[in-house]
């Protein structure tokens, strides 16, 4: 094995959700500013690799690792929660077996450890290599905030409002479930409960966030851990991102939407994983043919077959229902009015950037802490009406974005917040300029 001054970084990922394709951002956005000679060793599921790697292109000083995802041979393929939790069980001997064949291979020792803030024993493999450990949280400071007082929510209800940046609204029915359960013992309760009781030892915790949209929380999770480095909005800094032009437009989403009036559209997109529930979409479907005011809804397959008979061609001369739509393009778009949305902190953040107000409807994980900030103390946007939709608590949402008054209220929130994430991204003073040099420095960094 080679002692050379080569960085080698190994990347473990937490292959649910929305947490691999984020990590592999930050790399692709990281790798410029470090060594050329730098490798990376990217740690995560065969099927979420298959996954992310078909959307976005490998870098060449990346190679793949596909880790055992804790399913037995012959098994067959959980899903849903069983398949996070066999894969918990599988930690973190399923890392270790792939970072020691990284190792073999490249013949270059690690030089940090760049995991998933989920996988908290990272802090253990980083201690044993001697090697720095930066952890990489993928939702808002707020939710970062509710884990690592923990212990304090358990203990009282009431201290809620006492948590800094939070407003008395908050709910214990806001809380991410991992944090009321019963019990902390369960796979994905335990994993989260000991990554609160780890995070201190990270030499950096990296955030796709700013710190001007939650200061108060920020100042104090600071007193709590090493370095707490907001680096986003990512979204704002993707100087390689390619815009749809109209050859690749396949759902003809942006042309149809160059025909619309200013802020006069509903976006409606549940992200990548969720289908509603039956009623639901049928509700929407009732108030949009209603209203029938103009829209574009990302709608998988399945959720399609559900429609009322007849909804897409009544409603196709107002709107556009597509089972993918360019989600960047479409918020960037001036015509959009309303964002509804599951909340997904992805999805929040890019309402942000780009300056529309949201319409919530949260289902698990962070997507109601997040929902409830939206609607409470950032003020831009509404949760809707008893937690899922109907036709009229739907048509009594979009009326209230569609009433000058009210709705201008929220717009004007949300682009004074879109203003400070363009600040925070300047290349030469944003705060988050800032913390990402730092980050570049501490991934360079050899003990």
């Amino acid at each position: 094995m080679t002692t050379t001054s080569q960085l080698h970084i190994a990347l473990l990922a937490f292959p649910f959700g929305s947490h691999a394709a984020p990590l592999l951002a930050l790399v692709q956005k990281l790798s410029p500013f470090l060594p050329s000679n730098t490798l990376f060793s990217f740690f995560n599921t065969s099927q979420s690799n298959t996954s992310i790697f078909s959307k976005s292109s490998k870098p060449n000083n990346l190679k793949i690792y596909n880790i055992w995802d804790g399913v037995k041979e012959g098994n067959a393929t959980p899903f849903g929660r069983e398949a996070i939790d066999l894969f918990i069980q599988s930690t973190p001997s399923n890392f270790q077996t792939s970072m020691r064949e990284a190792e073999e291979e490249t013949g270059v020792k690690f030089s940090c450890i760049f995991s998933d803030s989920f996988l908290w024993f990272s802090s253990e493999l980083a201690e044993k290599m001697n090697v720095p450990w930066i952890a990489f949280w993928t939702a808002g400071s707020c939710s970062l905030s509710i884990h690592l007082y923990t212990d304090l929510i358990r203990s009282n209800d009431e201290t809620l409002s006492k948590i800094p940046g939070f407003l008395s609204t908050l709910r214990i029915s806001d809380m991410p479930p991992e944090v009321v359960a019963e019990n902390l013992e369960g796979p994905m309760p335990s994993m989260l409960y000991n990554m609160a009781l780890n995070l201190h030892k990270a030499n950096g915790v990296v955030l796709n966030s700013f710190e001007e949209l939650d200061p108060i929380t920020n100042k104090d999770i600071k007193t709590k851990l090493q370095k707490v480095l907001n680096i986003g909005p990512l979204v704002l800094q993707s100087s390689k991102r390619v815009h749809l032009d109209a050859n690749s437009d396949e759902s003809g989403c942006i042309k149809w939407l160059e025909n619309q009036k200013e802020k006069s559209v509903v976006y409606l997109s549940f992200g990548t994983v969720l289908t509603l529930p039956p009623n639901e979409i049928v509700a929407i479907a009732e108030t949009l043919e209603a209203k029938r005011v103009p829209f574009i809804w990302s709608l998988k397959d399945n959720g399609v077959k559900i429609l009322p008979k007849g909804f897409l061609e009544r409603t196709k001369e107002f709107g556009k229902t597509v089972s993918w739509a360019p989600q960047m393009e479409i918020l960037e778009n001036s015509a959009v009015g309303v964002f509804v949305t599951h909340c997904g902190w992805n999805s929040i953040l890019e309402g942000i950037s780009y300056g529309v107000p949201m319409i919530c409807r949260p289902f698990f994980g962070d997507q109601k802490l997040n929902s409830r900030m939206v609607e409470s103390v950032w003020q831009i946007g509404l949760q809707i009406e008893g937690g899922s939709f109907t036709k009229g608590g739907t048509i009594s949402a979009l009326d209230t974005f569609f009433n000058e008054e009210k709705g201008n209220v929220l717009r004007q929130n949300v682009q004074g917040l879109k203003e400070k994430a363009l600040e925070a991204v300047k290349p030469n003073d944003g705060s988050s300029t800032e913390n990402f040099k730092v980050l570049v420095e501490l991934v360079k960094c050899h003990k």
